[in-house]
């Protein structure tokens, strides 16, 4: 990859199935699930920046830029997207969830490579389209501006209105798993033998 990609781990959500918790700092292992994220996603960008709309200061102790939403109402992944469109020093931006840890190591390279002249490409496992796994071009920005202020949402329809290249991670599922609950997040740690701390 020859072009400065910038990496966005989207916290910005509301936790509801996390009991109202704050997602990305769960503790697993004593660690915050979002640091396992962090970790993954790298070695795959250039630099990285948080998008959280809450404890902020905690984020910030990662020592990377926390960007909040630019709209106030939680108004889910693609307001993050726009916040990390709009914070980025080059022109294409990698995303990725809090909650996915186990994503593919390959992601970003995939993604680029078979984006072809797409504005954005996500993933897929081939089963199930994971759209919050994307990476879109900060051309994109006054498209997606116009469709949250017409108050759409819907992540996937945007990225269909854009024609972006979906691409298959067959095969790995299982790098997909996101853990939504404590129960998900107790089970991931049991996995690897992670003890708290």
């Amino acid at each position: 990859m020859h072009e400065e990609i910038t990496g966005v781990i989207l916290a910005g959500g509301r936790g509801t199935r996390m009991a109202g918790e704050d997602k990305g700092l769960v503790p697993i292992g004593g660690v915050a699930l979002y640091r396992y994220v962090l970790a993954r996603l790298r070695t795959q960008v250039t630099a990285v920046a948080i998008n959280a709309n809450r404890n902020q200061k905690r984020y910030q102790a990662s020592g990377l830029p926390v960007i909040g939403d630019l709209t106030p109402d939680f108004a889910g992944p693609l307001a993050g997207m726009l916040a990390g469109l709009e914070h980025a020093a080059g022109k294409w931006v990698a995303f990725v969830p809090c909650d996915v840890p186990d994503f593919p190591a390959t992601l970003v390279e995939e993604l680029w490579r078979q984006k072809g002249d797409a504005p954005a490409a996500y993933a897929s496992d081939g089963e199930r389209d994971h759209p919050t796994l994307a990476l879109l071009h900060t051309g994109l920005i006054p498209q997606l501006t116009d469709y949250l202020a017409r108050g759409e949402r819907k992540l996937m329809l945007f990225l269909k209105e854009v024609q972006a290249q979906r691409v298959v991670f067959s095969g790995q599922q299982a790098a997909f798993h996101n853990l939504n609950t404590p129960d998900d997040c107790r089970r991931w740690q049991q996995e690897r033998g992670l003890r708290d701390e």
